[in-house]
């Protein structure tokens, strides 16, 4: 297959840049589509640990062009601070990243608007990650964004830069805020504009020219299914629109380009921020998963939210993206529990119903569980499906069966080596 789409199907974390790397090693191009420097796609090769905010998690093999696709929102000081890093890692980038011309910039008001909108919403918060990312789309909507593009040309930037700033620091002022100064901003943007001006091109050309090459071509999604602006818990989602459409058009794709959706889905599900969670264990329990999972946000460092696997959720988050096969990570994190929990129903004033209702109803329902017996052992150095606990086979091909999706990739640890593809039934 030429055009593949990796998306997350849960509320993130889910481990989609572990699955991307793993799977990178034959790939030519990796687009990441949507969102921005919110996105913490963590990585392990050799023990050591890299957090890609915004470069596509393939880059690290020497093969792969990482294109930025003009859905996302980029940040260009994370950005660039990411580049000189991978940089000075060892990863040669010359001539295999570029960023779309057509990408919005993430500017520094921005992340101060996000603030004080969060904090404007006193018991309400959102749990936004605070990088700028739902004003940057608000921007983008109100047609007041500035293109990339026009960022890395100062003559056209800094006029266009300089009547946003007047605008939102009115904005700043009236909220009882200090306004921002120019100059400082200036000093900041234009050194990382002058960096990012070589990358800057024309993606879409680009990806278009794989595509008809038949090259292999991944699409990144970030975020999960969960939190799309449109079909996930809103108003507890991100401001991008994580479906399978959202990263088509992030990347500059029509749907018959197409081939195949990969999803990704940890053992159980996590959570960061404000919003329902059918299936949260804030016990004992939730604490072990916490613990032994290492949920901790990549970006924000936040302690995740943890529960049980919600079959209900993932089964609307399969079809609402065309999934066609399932990876499964984290199932080590469960090696030990005596029991292992699945919900297989929601129980809604007095009924079961496999439908995920809106985020009204979400909250006023109650989890119905199938429970299995637990595995144990290590699984880090498990290739082959057949050598997983027996425990564990059952938990898996009832996860599909309910799905009515193969469970194809299983990852057994956080390692790049960690993860196999399962053979034929």
């Amino acid at each position: 297959m030429t055009v593949r789409a990796l998306i997350g199907l849960q509320w993130g974390d889910e481990g989609k840049g572990k699955v991307i790397d793993a799977l990178s090693a034959k790939v030519d191009v990796v687009v990441r589509c949507q969102g921005g420097a919110n996105a913490g796609h963590t990585v392990v090769v050799g023990g050591k640990k890299r957090v890609l905010r915004l470069v596509p998690s393939g880059i690290l093999f020497p093969q792969v062009t990482g294109l930025i696709g003009n859905g996302v929102v980029v940040d260009p000081m994370q950005l660039v601070e990411e580049m000189q890093g991978l940089e000075a890692a060892g990863f040669q980038l010359g001539g295999r990243l570029f960023v779309s011309q057509r990408a919005h910039v993430v500017l520094p008001f921005h992340k101060e608007l996000d603030a004080m909108a969060e904090d404007d919403r006193g018991g309400e918060k959102l749990g936004t990650t605070g990088r700028g990312i739902g004003p940057t789309y608000a921007d983008k909507a109100a047609r007041h964004g500035i293109h990339l593009g026009d960022f890395v040309h100062e003559e056209v930037f800094r006029p266009r830069f300089e009547t946003q700033l007047a605008l939102k620091n009115k904005t700043l002022v009236a909220a009882g805020r200090a306004p921002l100064d120019r100059d400082r901003l200036l000093d900041q943007l234009l050194p990382a504009a002058r960096t990012l001006k070589p990358v800057v091109v024309d993606t879409f050309e680009r990806l278009q020219q794989a595509v008809a090459q038949r090259r292999e071509v991944w699409l990144e999604g970030a975020q999960g299914a969960l939190l799309d602006i449109d079909h996930g818990t809103y108003p507890f989602v991100t401001s991008s629109s994580t479906h399978i459409g959202g990263l088509l058009s992030g990347a500059g794709l029509a749907p018959r380009q197409l081939d195949g959706v990969t999803g990704v889905a940890k053992a159980y599900v996590t959570r960061v921020g404000a919003g329902p969670f059918p299936t949260e264990e804030t016990g004992a329990v939730g604490e072990l998963i916490r613990s032994k999972g290492g949920e901790f946000g990549a970006v924000t460092g936040r302690p995740r939210r943890c529960g049980w696997l919600d079959l209900v959720a993932l089964r609307y988050a399969i079809r609402l993206n065309g999934v066609d096969e399932l990876t499964l990570t984290k199932a080590d994190v469960l090696s030990g529990f005596d029991e292992v929990k699945v919900c297989v129903a929601y129980k809604i004033g007095g009924t079961e119903s496999r439908e995920f209702p809106s985020t009204a109803a979400l909250g006023a329902i109650e989890p119905a569980y199938r429970s299995f017996k637990g595995w144990s052992g290590e699984l880090a150095d498990v290739r082959r499906f057949e050598d997983l606990p027996p425990a564990l086979q059952t938990y898996i091909k009832f996860v599909e069966s309910y799905l009515e999706t193969p469970v194809t990739l299983v990852s057994t640890g956080p390692e790049r080596g960690q993860i196999f593809r399962r053979g034929p039934a």
